[in-house]
């Protein structure tokens, strides 16, 4: 009965703070290891090793929104103006003064954390949908100032080659070398916030979620927490952004427009607000869902109309199909999923009872 609770005893402060305190997490955790440092690597080509890149910076993007959404309830809709922050950073200290990944990507989170505590400053006075209209206000002001500002976007259509990476003297080019590259930041994301969430910091953050009259009569300084919630989210977003940009090898503003915070904003509601785990579930199904779409019509769409019609309708089609996939999920399972992976988990821990 190693997967259950009962039976597993815990003798010091360590075990019972554990990360993962029952050894069948812990056997998971390796298995999931060797699956996705071993096998994908082993299985899939070029073309699926790239769409796994963009899952791993989606994830990386997607956590730091949960700690800002999920955690402390401080809507932003400004997700991509803070991955665009960080990005042209890093290209700028990479192409004007020829400083290494591991210079360029903290500092990167460091420009965009400074700039998302200056973002959530009216987060002090309002909430909610002001808040919301807020960030937003902030994604459009980003937007143009890095159009328009030559010293940061580079100068003509705001475009800054990015070199790839290089570590420890290998340039890294091809996708599995990348995907390494990027599950190094996914892992240290990931433990980050886990660990975050259970400190004094996270703890102050779910208690402004849950009731922020009640945390601030307890003790607690909600402008702090509430910075410090934009900040951390922020630091995220630029890490992202800068991934991502190597990951492309350019850096341009469209590509951190606003359907990109909604994107991310799509994938901790799909995922599940406020769980360790939705940030990678949403991130996986809101990156493989329009590329799965897309197919799925290139396939079958001749049967319903000529090929010329379905070339041409396949974009407005996958988006409206993706749409509605997402509404149809968010009513069946509101909590995301994440609720489902906690269902299918306690199922095992009380099998064979049916309690």
């Amino acid at each position: 009965m190693f997967y259950r609770e009962s039976g597993v005893f815990k003798t010091s402060y360590a075990a019972d703070t554990a990360l993962m305190p029952l050894p069948n997490t812990r056997i998971g955790a390796a298995l999931a290891g060797v699956i996705f440092l071993a096998v994908l690597p082993m299985v899939f080509g070029e073309y699926g090793m790239s769409i796994c890149n963009l899952i791993l910076i989606a994830i990386v993007g997607a956590i730091g929104l949960n700690i800002l959404v999920g955690y402390t309830d401080q809507v932003s809709l400004g997700h991509g103006a803070f991955m665009s922050v960080g990005a042209y950073a890093a290209a700028n200290l990479v192409v004007r003064m020829d400083m290494p990944f591991w210079v360029a990507i903290p500092a990167g989170g460091v420009m965009a954390a400074f700039i998302g505590t200056l973002v959530g400053i009216p987060s002090l006075r309002i909430k909610g949908l002001y808040l919301a209209i807020t960030t937003l206000a902030a994604q459009l002001i980003i937007e143009w100032t890095i159009n328009h500002v030559p010293a940061i976007s580079g100068g003509a259509q705001s475009t800054i080659l990015m070199p790839p990476p290089e570590v420890f003297g290998v340039v890294l080019k091809f996708q599995w070398q990348i995907y390494f590259f990027l599950m190094v930041f996914v892992i240290i994301a990931m433990v980050g916030a886990a660990n975050l969430i259970r400190s004094r910091i996270g703890r102050a953050f779910i208690a402004i979620r849950d009731q922020d009259i009640a945390a601030e009569i307890i003790g607690i300084n909600i402008a702090r927490y509430k910075l410090y919630a934009f900040a951390i989210s922020s630091f995220y977003a630029g890490v992202a952004g800068v991934l991502y940009t190597y990951y492309l090898g350019i850096a341009n503003y469209e590509q951190f427009q606003l359907t990109v915070s909604i994107d991310f904003l799509a994938m901790i509601i799909i995922g599940g607000l406020g769980s360790p785990l939705g940030p990678v579930f949403g991130a996986i199904f809101v990156t493989l869902l329009p590329i799965l779409v897309r197919r799925f019509l290139e396939t079958f769409g001749g049967y319903f109309m000529d090929y010329s019609t379905l070339a041409a309708t396949i974009p407005s089609l996958r988006l409206a199909i993706f749409g509605s996939l997402i509404i149809f999920f968010l009513v069946v399972e509101p909590e995301g999923l994440n609720r489902l992976w906690r269902k299918v988990r306690n199922y095992f821990r009380t099998w064979p009872f049916s309690y």
